[in-house]
């Protein structure tokens, strides 16, 4: 997602050429591409330099964008987002402090947007060959 980030709005980028830069297998990227544009966040570019691009500005790409498209909703356990996923939820000594470990996974990402990784991997410069999300 950094490296389509970081050709917005330019061009389209190749799955082959993506999954070289980041070290995965081109196959793997072509799963994850459906869910990406099927929620919005990428669209499919036809032609001799086609691939994929951003569909919308990396400023307005949030990781839990993303990771919904992909996982679903996050949730550490079960239970956070659906008591009924366990019969001892209500009585669960433990379920309070698993919402409050969702509630601050869900807090980094959706304040963590595609801009500010592209930021940080500015602020890494060179050190940093591969990204994944």
């Amino acid at each position: 997602m950094v490296e389509l980030a970081r050709a917005y709005p330019v061009g389209a980028l190749s799955v082959k050429d993506m999954a070289g830069r980041q070290h995965l297998s081109a196959k793997y990227l072509e799963q994850i591409m459906a869910p990406l544009k099927a929620a919005g966040i990428v669209k499919a570019v036809r032609g001799a330099s086609g691939g994929y691009m951003l569909a919308k500005e990396p400023a307005t790409v949030r990781l839990s964008d993303i990771y919904t498209a992909l996982d679903g909703a996050p949730a550490v356990v079960g239970c956070v987002a659906d008591a009924t996923a366990c019969s001892r939820s209500a009585a669960c000594p433990t379920r309070g402090v698993w919402c409050e470990m969702n509630a601050a996974v869900l807090k980094v990402l959706e304040g963590t947007t595609l801009a500010d990784l592209i930021a940080r991997s500015a602020a890494l410069g060179a050190q940093v060959e591969a990204y994944s999300i």
